[in-house]
C-alpha cells in the first residue's frame, strides 16, 4: 500500500514537468448519482437477503438434527447412532457447499454483481474516457480508492463532467464530489477510515 502511494506521488510530481494534463474522478459519487446503478444495487441486495435466509433455514435444520440426536442418542443402537451422525455431517457439508456456491469466489454473488452492475460501470468508464479525450487529459485518477490519490484540488475533479455525459444531473447523490479532495485529521488518532463496501467497488474492465 505504501509503495503504491509513493509511486502515485512520484507520478503526479512528474506530470507538470512533462506538460501533461491530468484529472481526478470520484467513481463512488458518479455511480451513486445514477438511478440505474441504485436499482441494480437494490436487486443485488435482494439476492443477498434471499441467499442469507436460505442458509439460515439450512442452519436451523442442522441445529434441530443435532438437538434431536443429543436427546435420543442414548436410546439408539450403534448402527442408528452412526447413521444419524453421518446425516449430521452430510447436512454440515451441504451448508458449507451452499455458502461457497452463493458467496464464495466466483459464486452466485460475483456472477450477479457482474450481470447487474458491470453494464453501468462500463458506461461510466466510457464516459470518463470521453471526457479525458475531449479535454486532452493524459491521466485520470480515481480518488474513490484510498491509495490511488492522496490529494487533489477540486478544480481537477471531472466527476460532474462525467455525469453530464451520462445524462445525470450532478448533485443527485448525497456524496460530495469534493469531500474527499483534502486530507482531514481524524478526531481520534486511533481511528481509521472505514473500508469501502466491496459491492460498490469499480472493478477493472478486464477483471472477471
Amino acid at each position: 500500500m505504501k509503495r503504491i502511494a509513493l509511486i502515485v506521488i512520484a507520478l503526479l510530481a512528474l506530470l507538470p514537468a512533462q506538460g501533461q494534463k491530468y484529472a481526478v474522478v470520484n467513481t463512488d459519487y458518479v455511480l451513486k448519482s445514477m438511478p440505474d446503478y441504485s436499482a441494480a444495487q437494490q436487486r443485488l441486495d435482494r439476492y443477498v437477503t434471499d441467499w442469507a435466509a436460505e442458509l439460515a433455514d439450512k442452519q436451523g435444520e442442522l441445529e434441530s438434527m443435532r438437538a434431536d440426536y443429543e436427546q435420543e442418542s442414548y436410546l439408539l443402537p450403534e448402527n442408528l447412532k452412526k447413521r444419524r451422525q453421518e446425516e449430521i455431517k452430510a447436512k454440515e457439508k451441504e451448508i458449507r457447499d451452499l455458502q461457497q456456491l452463493r458467496f464464495g469466489a466466483g459464486g452466485d454473488l460475483d456472477k450477479r454483481r457482474v450481470e447487474l452492475l458491470r453494464p453501468v460501470q462500463d458506461r461510466v468508464y466510457a464516459a470518463i474516457e470521453r471526457v479525458a479525450q475531449e479535454k486532452n487529459y493524459a491521466f485520470v485518477f480515481d480518488k474513490a480508492g484510498s491509495a490511488t490519490v492522496l490529494f487533489a484540488s477540486k478544480k481537477y475533479d471531472i466527476s460532474d463532467d462525467v455525469l453530464e455525459i451520462l445524462g445525470v444531473k450532478p448533485g443527485a447523490s448525497d456524496t460530495d464530489p469534493g469531500a474527499a479532495t483534502e486530507k482531514k485529521k481524524p478526531q481520534n488518532p486511533e481511528m481509521r477510515p472505514p473500508g469501502r463496501d466491496p459491492k460498490e467497488s469499480m472493478p477493472l474492465r478486464g477483471a472477471k
